[in-house]
């Protein structure tokens, strides 16, 4: 008997039946929904990071394939287990017998050592195919491929490439060169059954846009004769990427969902969305406009985002549903950093569907994690995306008593930025009133449909429970679109006022460790409810009113002050002081110096000569050091770019350390290390001559572990010229300094190296592509040198 092909997030034949559960025209929840419990247990959530998920289903178990060779599972949505993760962590993937012979042409022709968003999907004969791809990355140069396995869990048999792109001569379009403006980049491949069982490919990342193809579901490969496919959306380089489609047999419609923007924490990565009546298009967005027409202005520098933000039904961007202090949770409040390359589940049992994507998160640099949310579709035929993550909650009635108090709402607007769009406060009246911040009317009718109007815009959409991270309890949110494409999302909040808001206040209020304080504080200045706080210092000349801390100098005695801080609402008023104690400088202690006087000694004495690497940390050198000999004292280090050096193991230790050097680089690339220090592949700091485009490709120094720390100095090194740059850590406090000036200054420094078996390196690290230039006059201290200090290392 032949096996009807199954989508790979739901079958076909569940597609084609949905109509049992929905009625087309209406919010498509399943009518069979049961009523949230009134007391549901807490969610229990286990997190993995899959960057660029696509969802695949095989018996009980759900799937998440992504970049990198990372993949996941789970069995509800909430408790996922990581199976394989990022190559560079161990490139002994699973998913393939030997990933880098098994793919070696794909890895060949990119320039790459790593792989893009992977897609895998079940065929027709219960085979599941991979769509892998790899890129080049500074160009369109990718390679897309297919590889095949009997069980979802691999080992996966290539079967070759597909497609290739971002070469110099004929593209895959016969007779026709490749140019990146019009043809796509072979990457971010989604692959799904339409309406009729047929299979289809859509893909494409930037450069000519979204493709897409039809499919042989024997094989799983494009039928031929199609070249790239047909065009969806895109050209000229626009920041569009990440496509995948969901058919909805309610509304008759094929979703293209879309990313927007850059994907890292300052890319400013939002998710969109477009529909069609087949498959190959046109997509149009709720306006009307043609996703085939969006496209940058090739007048315009490359990745123009002015001409194509106004486009497509923006369903969530970067956001925060701000905490104020004295607030329920912790930190700056919950909401996302650039979240997007989605892919969607649709549970079989139920007929719910899910959003599935990667998110980062406020504070905590490109840090990513898996992300599931419920989804619906409104009255008008668009998806509307739950405020928050799935917690195991159906979307039964929603009372209007459930909907009356204040809430916290955010407008996702239709701007392509990396600005997270903030709550602002307001009151849903039991009149049907929309009060504060904003004004305009609501109505809530049936099971949950949500009709909000504000400044004369309709949005339409739906009330759903959610479990509030920050309330830790079962709440109500609102999910709503407008004809213009626009997104709010709502939740509620809970409003303190009085003696309860000062005593929240108060318990929250922590200014860290005041045994130490080296760096200036940050004083709050108000909390929750309209709460005010005043601050008091007994002694201005050790800490000001204003945070301002002056470290005694080296030889003096440790300064102690008393902040005393009046927290106030309404009649009711506390106050509470803290000791602040401010140590004084400390001299500074030399652990080792290298000048690359023709070698790699430690001038200091204190350790064993340095060794030459390749290009990565552990690498086996090819050639001997290299030195020039117009350092700025004497000779210099050289570095080739494919090269570096390997220090001492264990040359520092602890929490407070100082390092500084000379640098010429010949050429910036950025997440390259000019110093590296790690505790493990997962515990590290870089200094980074060009950082990430998080602080704008400005020098950095970039940590990561449980915490990420991005401190960008807003200054960039010259190329061919000596620059010296010196951080310093002192406990959690770090400092930045180029040519002796103070650059970065900031609290949250992560422990890196208190651990036994640091290793250090100049030029490299385990990832990423070495240094190319000179460094000279490394010095390295295991104390925290003073501005004084650092001033005087600079100087020539």
């Amino acid at each position: 008997m032949t096996r009807r092909p199954r989508a790979r997030r739901t079958s076909t034949a569940l597609a084609l039946t949905t109509t049992a559960f929905l009625t087309a025209g209406v919010l498509c929840a399943p009518a069979a929904t049961a009523k949230q419990p009134s007391d549901p247990p807490p969610p229990a959530f286990s997190d993995v990071t899959v960057h660029d998920p696509s969802i695949v289903a095989s018996g009980d178990e759900i799937w998440a394939f992504g970049s990198h060779g990372a993949s996941a599972r789970t069995e509800d949505l909430m408790a996922w287990e990581q199976y394989t993760v990022d190559l560079s962590q161990n490139a002994d993937n699973t998913l393939f017998e030997d990933i880098y012979t098994e793919l070696a042409e794909t890895f060949e022709w990119a320039k790459s050592s790593t792989l893009w968003a992977a897609d895998v999907i079940e065929l027709p004969d219960g085979r599941f195919a991979m769509y892998y791809n790899a890129c080049e990355g500074s160009s369109p140069r990718s390679a897309l491929g297919i590889a095949t396995s009997d069980s979802v869990d691999g080992p996966y048999e290539n079967q070759g490439i597909l497609l290739k792109s971002g070469m110099e001569g004929e593209s895959e379009n016969p007779g026709e060169r490749y140019d990146a403006r019009v043809h796509p980049n072979a990457v971010d491949p989604d692959a799904f059954y339409d309406a009729e069982g047929d299979l289809w490919m859509v893909y494409g990342s930037y450069s000519g846009g979204i493709y897409i193809l039809r499919m042989d579901p024997e094989t799983g490969e494009p039928l031929p004769d199609q070249g790239y496919g047909t065009h969806l959306v895109g050209g000229n380089h626009s920041r569009i990427e990440a496509p995948t489609i969901q058919y909805d047999a309610a509304t008759g419609y094929y979703y293209l969902y879309l990313s927007f923007g850059g994907l890292d924490a300052t890319g400013g990565y939002d998710v969109r969305v477009a529909r069609s009546k087949t498959p190959d298009g046109p997509y149009l967005d709720a306006e009307g406009n043609d996703m085939a027409q969006v496209k940058a202005d090739a007048s315009l520098p490359i990745f123009d985002d002015v001409s194509i933000q106004p486009y497509g039904v923006k369903l969530m961007g970067g956001h925060l549903f701000a905490r104020e202090l004295g607030d329920a949770g912790t930190g700056l409040g919950t909401g996302y950093v650039s979240p997007g390359h989605t892919s969607w589940y649709q549970d079989p049992d139920t007929g719910r569907t899910f959003m599935v994507f990667h998110s980062r998160f406020p504070g905590t640099g490109e840090q990513h994690e898996v992300r599931v949310h419920q989804m619906w579709i409104n009255e008008e035929g668009w998806p509307v995306v739950s405020p928050m993550r799935y917690a195991g909650e159906t979307a039964g009635k929603i009372k209007r008593a459930d909907v009356v108090g204040t809430w916290q709402l955010i407008d996702m607007g239709k701007d392509i930025t990396a600005t997270a769009a903030e709550s602002v406060d307001v009151t849903l009246d039991k009149n049907g009133r929309i009060t504060g911040d904003v004004a305009g009317t609501w109505e809530r009718e049936g099971q949950r449909t949500a009709t909000l109007t504000i400044d004369g815009e309709v949005y339409s959409g739906v009330f759903a429970p959610v479990w509030d991270p920050d309330l830790e309890a079962w709440s109500t949110s609102l999910t709503v679109v407008s004809d213009k494409g626009v997104t709010l999302w709502g939740r509620q909040s809970v409003e303190l006022t009085g003696t309860a808001a000062v005593d929240a206040v108060i318990a929250d209020l922590d200014l860290g460790d005041t045994a130490g304080v080296t760096i200036d504080l940050d004083l709050p200045a108000s909390g929750t409810g309209g709460t005010t706080i005043t601050w008091a210092s007994s002694d201005e000349s050790v800490v000001a009113s204003d945070g301002a801390v002056t470290r005694p100098t080296v030889g003096e005695p440790d300064a102690r002050a008393t902040l005393t801080a009046t927290v106030t609402n309404g009649d009711a008023s506390r106050q509470v002081a803290f000791e602040i104690v401010v140590p004084a400088r400390t001299p500074g202690v030399l652990a080792g110096a290298w000048s690359f006087e023709g070698g790699l000694g430690d001038a200091n004495g204190a350790f064993p000569d340095a060794v030459a690497t390749g290009a990565r940390l552990d690498a086996a050198a090819a050639a001997p050091a290299a030195f020039l000999a117009d350092g700025v004292s004497g000779s210099a280090l050289h570095l080739d770019g494919t090269s570096g050096v390997r220090l001492p193991d264990d040359l520092l230790q602890g929490t407070t350390y100082t390092v500084g050097l000379w640098l010429r680089p010949e050429q910036l690339t950025a997440y390259t290390s000019a110093f590296f220090a790690a505790g493990s592949p997962t515990n590290w700091l870089s200094l980074l001559p060009k950082g990430h485009s998080g602080v704008g490709g400005s020098t950095m120094l970039w940590a990561g572990s449980e915490q990420w720390y991005d401190a960008g100095t807003g200054q960039y090194l010259p190329t061919d010229e000596w620059s010296h740059v010196t951080f310093v850590v002192d406990g959690a406090a770090a400092s930045v300094y180029i040519d002796g000036e103070l650059h970065h200054e900031g609290a949250g420094f992560p422990d890196v190296l208190s651990g036994d078996g640091n290793v250090f390196a100049l030029g490299v690290n385990w990832w990423d592509a070495p240094f190319q230039g000179d460094i000279d006059e490394l010095t390295v201290w295991s104390s925290a040198l003073s501005p004084e200090d650092v001033a005087e290392l600079a100087a020539r």
